[in-house]
């Protein structure tokens, strides 16, 4: 499938910007044409209502001699051919002077003070005409007319168009380059942004400075910042963990070698037959080491969350304590089961979570209880118990203990047992030493799965590691429904 080609931020946000601010120049030039129009509509009217209206009064004046006096006048006030004007004055029947073609009656009628102003055709030309009528005592009224071609009113708006459109031009031009401006300048923060995660690398990742980042992008920073962090964190994680790994593994790989050459070196049989039984003791810390160190990779966050399934925790506690009662009878130690929420043995507990991995946290604890039983006391017990429980604000939680009735963890201790390489065994030389990751890899299991695991003293003596897993939410649904029907 082909990937989609990318979007300019830039581009389209000109885009965008630009073509509202061309739209609105281009919508104020039309209605500055619109009211240049109207404007000169009204003004030329008023102006041909004006010489109508002076021509009429001079007809009253002239009185009986109108037909006498008024043509020279009115020739003299139409004498400018820039203008033409067209003019009639006649009483109805007969033409005192002025074009009698020019029409009488016409459309769009209104009144513009005492004239009455229409549009008519005359000689072929679209014209408009303003209109007086002058009252005689004897005879019909004067008609004065006073016209002109619409023609010339459209040549004065297409003027005043320009006259506005020029600065609206103008202005739209301004408008381009500042929008221009104002995106660059905007978007400088994201390039800014770029180059400074250019420059991180995995020795030197720092967050983000937002000092000067705007409001609006401050989101993606800090979450690119809390990225960040996070993986400077598991960075610096897995360096710690890659290092303490690689110093761990070279004291059994070293111990291989040189137990390889005492064999290789040795004459007598018995000291080769004795350098081999070392050689393998070492190898199997070497090997047992990368088990746990593997197991601790596969506890990573979302490294087996994918596999998560819905499984019997109470079952599956079963079945890893019976594997290991061979290694219990021959340490003399007796393992035992127990429910203790009196539900039967049978009944179901179910979570959602790794079985491997669940099952490597319980053989943890199991390996850890065994390991330090036979030097404390000979015949010992560990009992792995299963209930269920819940907390403070009523969720239900699956609890699996492992107790012994050893000599505990000193106080002392208790608040680094789940730190990864940390060793308790240093100073007991009755107890075969480790690696200090089995209960760093219950710890982090657990909390994959969104638990918790906890130390605490055994009643009488003895450890005791207690861990809690979340209930499946449909074993905690089917269980609260049992209680509304049988309370």
């Amino acid at each position: 499938m082909q990937r989609p080609a990318a979007t300019s931020l830039r581009r389209s946000l000109l885009r965008r910007l630009a073509a509202p601010l061309s739209m609105l120049a281009l919508m104020s030039g039309l209605i500055a044409y619109w009211l240049a129009w109207q404007y000169t509509q009204h003004v030329i009217d008023r102006s041909l209502a004006d010489l109508a209206t002076a021509i009429s009064k001079q007809v009253q004046i002239a009185g009986p001699n109108a037909r006498s006096t008024v043509p020279p006048l009115a020739q003299a006030m139409f004498s400018d051919p820039n203008d033409r004007l067209i003019y009639r004055i006649s009483d109805g029947e007969h033409e005192i002077a002025g074009e009698k073609e020019l029409p009488l009656f016409g459309t769009q009628v209104r009144e513009q003070r005492a004239a009455y102003v229409f549009e008519a055709q005359f000689q072929g030309m679209h014209v408009r005409v303003a209109q007086v009528r002058v009252l005689q005592d004897v005879g019909n009224p004067i008609i004065v007319e006073v016209a002109q071609p619409l023609r010339y009113r459209y040549r004065i708006a297409a003027e005043f168009l320009v006259a506005i459109m020029m600065p609206l031009l103008l202005l739209l031009f301004a408008g381009w380059g500042i929008v221009w401006r104002v995106v660059n300048q905007q978007l400088n923060p994201l390039t800014a942004l770029a180059d400074s995660l250019n420059r991180q690398t995995h020795m030197s990742l720092e967050p983000v400075d937002e000092t000067f980042v705007p409001m609006e992008i401050q989101p993606l920073t800090s979450a690119m910042n809390a990225l960040v962090v996070r993986l400077k964190t598991a960075l610096d994680a897995q360096r710690k963990f890659i290092a303490d790994a690689a110093h761990q593994l070279r004291t059994p790989l070293t111990a291989v070698k040189l137990h390889a050459e005492q064999a290789a070196n040795a004459r007598d049989p018995n000291q080769t037959l004795s350098a081999v039984h070392e050689l393998r003791a070492a190898a199997d810390r070497a090997v047992r080491l990368s088990n746990q160190l593997l197991s601790l990779a596969r506890a990573e966050p979302g490294a087996q969350a994918a596999r998560f399934a819905e499984l019997d925790i109470a079952a599956l506690a079963f079945e890893t304590g019976a594997e290991w009662v061979p290694r219990a009878l021959a340490a003399h130690v007796d393992l035992g089961y127990q429910r203790l929420d009196g539900a039967a043995q049978d009944k179901p507990l179910n979570v959602r979570g790794n079985p491997v991995l669940l099952r490597e946290v319980i053989a943890n604890l199991l390996d850890n209880a065994l390991k330090y039983l036979p030097s404390a006391r000979p015949d010992g017990n560990v009992t792995v118990t299963v209930g269920e429980t819940a907390d403070e604000h009523g969720v239900r939680f699956a609890e699996i203990a492992v107790e012994d009735n050893g000599s505990g963890v000193p106080a002392a201790l208790q608040a680094d047992l789940f730190k990864r390489f940390f060793r308790g065994d240093a100073a007991d030389p009755g107890v075969e030493s480790g690696a200090g990751l089995g209960l760093a890899i219950v710890h982090d299991i657990v909390n994959l799965h969104g638990g918790s695991v906890r130390y605490e003293d055994a009643t009488g003596g003895g450890a005791r590691f207690v861990l809690r897993l979340p209930l499946a939410i449909g074993t905690q649904a089917a269980q609260e429904t049992a209680q509304t029907a049988h309370p």
